[in-house]
């Protein structure tokens, strides 16, 4: 008998790099998780919910380029929906396999379990469509077929795509007898002529510009071209900056890096560099809320170059059926080197740590300038958003580390599942979450897959008694619905079964000092639950709620707000 359906599409996500699956189990999906099991080659890395499989194969494709995710018919797809959605703004690639009733079932016309008062067996297929870039229900006839398209698409696009099994087909040899043994890796060409006009209108507007930047966007790490960008960086000798969604697309140890892009929130040498530049040359950035720095980021579009994908923007014009691997290729030869431009130099966002012994731990500055020193080369650090995903993006990391939040989708609860697909996908790495207590709360159940599967995290929870942006950011900060239950954090890996780990409450700065050397002494997983003050919070993110108090022409300024609540005036509740 040859290749089964599952057989060979688990040979072909191997081919990608992919050898660990998450999800959870139901009865639906058996046929699917039996094949994952019956190969030697493929883990499979349970899951505590749907959500956190799906973060978890987001984790793992931003290390690994491609990552899987199986659940089962509609009381399982429906759960991944969130974490697909994500990953699909972010440019994330995941093939995410559901367990659908047989095709002898679906013919009975009976409601089976987990379904709703209908018989419609695509109507769950199609509620995908709207969060992945293509989908199929695969059959012995089509498997090849369809499989091939929609992973092509997923690759394509970088961004999930879905394949539904009816459990009687899982298990049955492909139809199709004349697969070749080795299936070209997929490879999209740029059409020769446009590459060529493009690449000459690039290098005539960036040889005309007195003053000009590169802008690296996180598609070019989903598409593996990072170690090409930095080349061309080299070749310019031009400087660069990334903005929020896009931090470490690049190494930032390198020394043409200025520092992260933040419009007028951050750094004002970086973005008085920015906007006084005559052209940026694009690499993939997305003009949107975060990337611009709250829409504080000032530059003329009609001098920007935006290298995308699979097309290229040259002010006005368009060049289609252009692959971004050409054009860098291409531009690595073609541009001059520049030593002209003198760029701002990279400086340390928050200054010193200061503070020490008894002193109460500040969640502004000094708290981040001790995480800086904390990281080590290498490090994958995951930022749950909220508050401290927020500032920890400005922070410069260490050669060869990176960052890894959802820049855009921004959904809290993110931080724990991702960190564990990232250390499933780089167990030699050191993978460090911070996030707030609130966004913990979502997914902290994920903290014994972490022990199950032999890894050795470290977790900085910000406890801050509640949600704190949403403090910041409401009419009346000390409304209920802003109040958490009141965990001890420390104590969530013992519950979880997590044996060995160093865990630790610390609400004083040399408590804090002393677990930060705990940890970077050893190679032992470790929690950390760190105590502020219900309103500490860093400078910066003062300096965006007034930013953007103002840009929605609100009545007051944060510095009002924020002056009177001090005072126990509730200033925003009166206006």
């Amino acid at each position: 008998m040859g290749q089964t359906v599952i057989q060979y599409v688990l040979s072909r996500l191997k081919q990608y790099g992919v050898t660990d699956v998450f999800g959870v189990p139901g009865d639906f999906a058996y046929p699917i998780l039996d094949g994952i099991l019956d190969d030697r080659d493929i883990e499979w890395r349970g899951s505590c919910n749907e959500l956190n499989g799906g973060y978890a194969a987001d984790g793992y494709s931003r290390i690994k380029g491609l990552g899987a995710v199986v659940s089962t018919y509609v009381a399982g797809e429906l759960s991944l929906v969130n974490a697909l959605a994500c990953a699909y703004g972010e440019h994330v690639p995941i093939i995410s396999l559901v367990g659908m009733p047989s095709r002898q079932q679906q013919a009975t016309g009976e409601f089976w379990h987990h379904m709703i008062d209908r018989h419609d067996y695509a109507l769950f297929v199609d509620m995908q469509k709207t969060v992945t870039v293509a989908s199929a229900v695969i059959t012995p006839e089509n498997c090849v077929a369809e499989f091939e398209r929609v992973l092509a698409a997923v690759l394509y696009h970088r961004r999930p795509g879905y394949l539904g099994f009816p459990g009687d087909v899982t298990h049955q040899p492909i139809a199709d007898a004349t697969v070749p043994d080795d299936i070209p890796l997929i490879n999209p060409q740029s059409d020769p002529a446009a590459l060529a006009q493009a690449v000459e209108h690039i290098v005539d507007m960036l040889s005309k510009a007195e003053k000009a930047c590169i802008l690296p966007g996180v598609v070019v790490k989903r598409c593996g071209l990072s170690d090409l960008a930095t080349r061309l960086v080299d070749a310019s000798g031009l400087p660069f900056t990334t903005a929020y969604q896009d931090k470490s697309t690049l190494d930032e140890a390198h020394p043409n890096y200025m520092g992260m892009f933040m419009g007028k929130f951050a750094n004002p040498q970086v973005n008085g560099f920015f906007s006084s530049c005559d052209c940026i040359l694009g690499l993939g950035p997305v003009r949107h809320y975060f990337n611009t720095g709250f829409f504080t980021a000032e530059y003329d579009l009609s001098k920007t170059i935006n290298v995308q994908m699979h097309e290229v923007r040259v002010g006005k014009a368009v060049y289609a059926d252009v692959e971004m691997k050409d054009v860098l290729e291409a531009l690595i030869k073609r541009l001059p080197k520049r030593s002209d431009i003198k760029a701002p130099s990279k400086e340390t966002p928050f200054g010193e740590p200061t503070g020490s012994g008894s002193d109460p731990i500040d969640a502004g500055d000094p708290f981040y300038a001790r995480l800086a020193r904390f990281l080590r080369p290498g490090d994958i650090l995951v930022g749950d958003p909220g508050s401290p995903a927020l500032a920890a993006t400005v922070m410069n990391l260490p050669e060869g580390a990176e960052y890894q939040s959802q820049g855009i989708a921004g959904s809290i609860g993110f931080g724990t599942p991702a960190a564990l697909g990232a250390a499933v996908a780089a167990p030699d790495r050191r993978v460090i979450m911070i996030g707030g207590e609130g966004a913990h709360q979502l997914t902290a159940q994920e903290i014994g897959q972490f022990y199950k599967f032999g890894l050795k995290p470290v977790f900085i929870v910000i406890n801050n008694d509640g949600y704190l942006v949403e403090r910041y950011t409401c009419w009346d900060p000390e409304q209920g619905f802003n109040d958490l239950p009141k965990w001890q954090y420390h104590k969530l890996p013992e519950v979880f079964g997590c044996e060995g780990w160093y865990t630790t409450k610390v609400t004083t700065t040399g408590e804090l000092d002393a677990a930060l050397e705990e940890v970077n002494s050893s190679d032992r997983a470790a929690y950390i639950e760190v105590v502020t003050d219900r309103y500490s919070m860093p400078p910066m993110s003062e300096t965006m709620f007034t930013l953007t108090r103002k840009k929605f022409g609100q009545s007051f300024t944060w510095e009002e707000w924020y002056s009177e609540f001090k005072k126990g005036n509730n200033i925003a509740a009166r206006k």
